[in-house]
């Protein structure tokens, strides 16, 4: 019984942090251009085609070099990405964006450290995954100094 009184003593904790999330200063700002990006017109043309030709570049995907509109696709690709990027509306919310996720980050990293200094906590929106030197397959064999075997 204590077990469970603790656990939603927990729960209510984690609700005043969301509430608290959501009412700070970067979450209103990523609200706020993601509004805007989604009420904006050239935006979403930008960003329709890009989606349009990115349905495209995975059919050719497939084949690789190999297909005939391989280099036709992928210029039009990394054309549409960058017309897209460079839009005002689309940059302004992709840095929220990034500013959410290290917000986040910062706040897991935070509640992690405080229960034990040995529990792994994803960095930048990265998964933990296990991979590179760490895990033994490193492809330099062992230049890096790592224990690759």
């Amino acid at each position: 019984m204590i077990a469970n009184l603790e656990y939603v003593a927990i729960l209510d904790k984690t609700d005043e942090l969301t509430k608290m999330i959501l009412q700070s200063d970067i979450m209103i700002e990523y609200q706020r251009t993601y509004h805007l990006l989604q009420t904006n017109e050239e935006a979403q043309r930008l960003i329709q085609t890009f989606l349009h030709i990115k349905d495209h570049y995975e059919d050719v995907e497939r084949f690789g070099r190999y297909h005939p509109d391989y280099h036709e696709i992928m210029r039009d690709v990394r054309s549409a990405k960058r017309k897209m990027d460079m839009n005002s509306y689309v940059a302004a919310f992709k840095v929220a964006e990034r500013n959410v996720q290290r917000f986040l980050d910062e706040i897991s990293e935070s509640i992690a450290k405080s229960v034990s200094d040995h529990i792994m906590v994803p960095k930048e929106g990265l998964a933990l995954i296990e991979s590179g030197c760490a895990s033994g397959s490193c492809g330099t064999g062992g230049k890096c100094g790592c224990q690759a075997s």
